[in-house]
């Protein structure tokens, strides 16, 4: 059965974890006037090692809150929630919620861009583990680009690395160094590198660093907020039921303050308003 809870609000963006919040950032410097309410599962992240079906679970679960505060439209702002949930949600879930409501990922976004990117059609993927066995990155971009070569590198390690605040330190080089020597050992011929996971913005820095200089390195934000806003432009209906008072609400599953500690380090703001919920 169907539910039409309210006809407008926010944009929902959801992650299991803080990584969700460098593609907030990117989207509101690129859509200030939009309102926002930012919803991060942190009490059960990560979602890189779980399951398909318990990914899932949680992600309609969020998904499902985000539809009961007003939000029309919400963006998986999770690699791995986008690997492992979106589709399901989409086809199966959002027929039965409500019909004119959206549910959008990260992956296919990214995937658009890369074809205009590399010039040699030999791409690679750094993620989490659960995004690279998912190879949701290679089904995507085969689609639309069947002739390029795409080399998944799980990072387990980086994740930790970036939420424990250690992602500038020397103990980052090795991690670092390690996957870049992996993913180019089992094709040396990348010359595009997608960063697959939130969180590895953050290790852009570190990245480039130990990176040869002519392979062009992909952050999503800017793909996916250029994305939503394309995707608003071309569908009127959507953003007309969006609200535009340029607003932002931060939803947590941990803590308030150990939200807004680890939210500091993504949006480097000390001064958020969190609240917590619960989504069981």
């Amino acid at each position: 059965m169907e539910k039409h809870i309210q006809s407008k609000g926010a944009i929902g963006i959801f992650d299991s974890g803080y990584g969700g919040l460098t593609i907030l950032k990117t989207i509101r410097e690129y859509m200030p006037e939009y309102d926002y309410i930012y919803l991060g599962d942190n009490a059960r992240t990560p979602y890189g090692t779980r399951s398909f079906e318990v990914v899932y679970d949680f992600t309609l679960q969020a998904v499902k809150k985000l539809f009961d505060l007003g939000c029309q439209l919400v963006i998986l702002a999770c690699n791995t929630a986008s690997a492992k949930a979106l589709r399901s949600i989409q086809q199966i879930d959002l027929p039965l919620i409500d019909k004119q409501r959206r549910v959008l990922g990260v992956i296919r976004p990214t995937a658009e861009c890369i074809g205009a990117i590399t010039n040699n059609r030999h791409v690679g993927i750094f993620a989490t583990t659960g995004t690279i066995k998912s190879e949701s990155y290679i089904m995507e971009i085969h689609k639309l680009f069947p002739d390029i070569t795409v080399t998944g590198e799980a990072c387990p390690m980086w994740v930790p690395l970036v939420e424990n605040n250690e992602y500038q330190s020397q103990g980052a080089d090795y991690f670092i160094q390690q996957h870049i020597n992996r993913l180019l050992k089992n094709d040396p011929l990348i010359d595009t590198i997608v960063l697959g996971c939130t969180h590895y913005p953050l290790l852009y820095n570190k990245i480039r660093e130990y990176t040869p200089s002519h392979i062009h390195i992909i952050a999503q934000g800017e793909y996916v907020a250029h994305s939503l806003k394309d995707y608003l432009q071309r569908h009127q209906e959507m953003d007309k039921r969006c609200t535009k008072q340029g607003k932002c609400r931060f939803l947590t599953t941990e803590s308030k303050e150990k939200f807004k500690e680890s939210a500091s380090i993504f949006l480097k703001q000390d001064d958020l308003k969190i609240e917590s919920i619960s989504l069981e």
